[in-house]
């Protein structure tokens, strides 16, 4: 990905947490199969972190994976940007987002692994299912897992960047947040309120 260096997402930290807030990724392999999952990540194992995730084994993509290499994409929020709003002219339609690229090496792991990697997922998102076993019950559970194959993927290289218009003028970047507020959808509104939490591109101090 190309990251100018006013763009870049400084920081281990910054794109760990993006990963984890926006940890809905596609999973790209060298012949360019490629799966949308979610992903846990470990911020504490190898050098860069260690993310885990599930196929359906019904997929074919994961017969292949075992110790290659793969890219997965990790999007954040992301909007049009109407050249209108900005203060000066002429300009040029663009588009305002957040991405992090992560490589790394994939390791199939073993069935008596499967259950710990659904159950990260789900001790994140719901972790009231792990004790409320009325709606996940353990045999429901166990047939399921016949039907996933787990994996980690040990992180190599991070890309990440910020294209939020943190380089445009004051009043070009107010103009930018005034536009998506009127604008009013959710991909720009979402987008807004990130760049709100972040103080970029906004016209703040």
């Amino acid at each position: 990905m190309y990251v100018p260096a006013n763009m870049k997402m400084e920081s281990t930290e910054n794109t760990h947490a993006f990963i984890d807030e926006f940890g809905f990724g596609l999973i790209v392999s060298s012949d360019l199969s490629a799966t949308h999952l979610p992903f846990i990540l470990n911020k504490e194992q190898g050098e860069n972190g260690v993310l885990y995730s599930h196929f359906a084994r019904a997929n074919p993509q994961w017969k292949a994976l075992d110790g290659k290499d793969v890219l997965i994409v990790f999007n954040g929020p992301h909007a049009y940007i109407s050249p209108s709003w900005y203060a000066r002219s002429p300009a040029v339609p663009t588009w305002n987002y957040a991405a992090v690229h992560v490589y790394g090496r994939v390791e199939m792991l073993g069935a008596e692994h499967a259950l710990e990697v659904v159950e990260l997922a789900v001790n994140k998102y719901e972790p009231s299912l792990l004790v409320e076993r009325n709606i996940l019950t353990d045999d429901f559970r166990d047939k399921l897992l016949a039907g996933i194959v787990a994996f980690s993927v040990n992180i190599s290289k991070v890309e990440a960047k910020l294209k939020l218009g943190q380089h445009r003028e004051y009043e070009d970047q107010k103009g930018v947040a005034e536009g998506l507020e009127r604008a009013g959808d959710h991909d720009s509104l979402g987008l807004l309120n990130y760049m709100r939490a972040k103080n970029i591109g906004i016209g703040g101090d």
